[in-house]
């Protein structure tokens, strides 16, 4: 695999100047890692070092004759703490794919995030850090938040001073799609695996606002499920922005013999977040979550503050202290998502991780 990525860096540096006659070609990425104290509220509390959804990507657009733009995206995950030393390395992990923009909107092919999780921006302000809204919104069975592949998305065109209309289509979730289920030969049952997006989304001014509803077919990963999400920001000074979540998750699997202890229950999260900017370059910020799940004792309440100075445009450091408030059969932790650092849970036991982080935007 290091041959392959040695191989496609050196085809990268001979080819960009050719290229960047015809396209406008951009490398990027970002360097995020942070030192962490996890306590797991039982048996686990160590410090360790985290790299959080790292990256390094190629952008590429170009104007067509017919008015219309062409453009592209190859980004790949990097971990700056361990480099792949404990990774099973690939190419092309996070949002890759290829589309057209013009006066009808833009559409896309490939794979990317879903217009459902593109839906939690405005208040994703503890994003890939300790205090994750997707530890609460993106837990067990009812997995929404992904980034799918194999997908077909269309956004229009602002209209009325600010919306925007996202669909997507991934018509299956593997390489290859297949035919039939392999452990259902007798049948010849046709593989159901789609997944469905529809958001409507408003940026203008003060605000931001995003609404949303995804469904994946019975037999996708982790099976039928329905999700729906809208989530909103105001600022009501220069200073001080206010968001809000409320997403409502079923489980086609809910109450079936397979739903051992709740693990297909229906689950509603809800909460508020702020950011507030207490000097020029220094935010405040904090957040509550709270996850109902419709059985016994499986609730959770995720608790997040932090602070962060931009030494630069491209340069923050900061500080995160969160909580996950578990009930006696939840096991979730504020630190499970878009991290290198990640241990599981106990059960019945709060979770609290202290981090200090850096962020270089390239």
């Amino acid at each position: 695999m290091k041959k392959t990525l040695c191989a496609l860096a050196v085809g990268a540096t001979l080819f960009t100047p050719a290229l960047a006659m015809a396209a406008d070609v951009k490398v990027y990425g970002r360097a995020h890692v942070s030192l962490d104290y996890l306590d797991d509220g039982k048996d686990y509390n160590e410090v360790g070092l985290s790299s959080n959804s790292s990256r390094l990507g190629f952008k590429a657009e170009q104007k067509l004759e017919n008015g219309m733009t062409v453009f592209g995206q190859v980004e790949q995950e990097i971990n700056f703490a361990s480099g792949s030393a404990n990774d099973n390395v690939e190419f092309a992990t996070r949002d890759t794919f290829v589309g057209l923009k013009g006066n009808f909107g833009q559409a896309r092919v490939g794979r990317f995030d879903s217009p459902f999780k593109v839906a939690r921006g405005p208040v994703n302000f503890f994003g890939d850090m300790v205090g994750d809204i997707r530890n609460v919104t993106r837990a067990g069975e009812l997995r929404f938040d992904e980034r799918n592949a194999n997908s077909i998305e269309y956004k229009s065109p602002k209209f009325g001073g600010g919306f925007n209309v996202l669909a997507a289509l991934s018509l299956h979730e593997t390489n290859s799609p297949s035919t039939e289920i392999i452990s259902d030969k007798a049948t010849k049952k046709d593989r159901d695996d789609k997944a469905y997006d529809l958001a409507l989304t408003y940026k203008e001014g003060n605000v931001d606002f995003a609404t949303a509803y995804e469904h994946y077919e019975e037999d996708a990963n982790k099976a039928e499920r329905d999700g729906f999400r809208i989530a909103a920001a105001y600022k009501f000074t220069p200073e001080l922005n206010v968001g809000a979540l409320y997403q409502f998750l079923t489980h086609d699997l809910e109450g079936s013999a397979k739903d051992v202890d709740g693990k297909y229950a229906d689950a509603q999260v809800f909460g508020i977040a702020a950011d507030y900017k207490v000097a020029p370059k220094t935010y405040l910020r904090g957040q509550v979550f709270h996850r109902d799940v419709d059985a016994d004792e499986a609730n959770a309440t995720l608790l997040a503050l932090g602070v962060e100075h931009r030494l630069d445009k491209a340069v923050r450091v900061y500080a995160n202290l969160a909580t996950v408030l578990n009930d006696e059969k939840s096991s979730l932790t504020p630190w499970s998502q878009g991290r290198s650092n990640n241990i599981g849970g106990a059960t019945g036991e709060d979770a609290t991780g202290l981090s200090l982080g850096f962020r270089y935007d390239f």
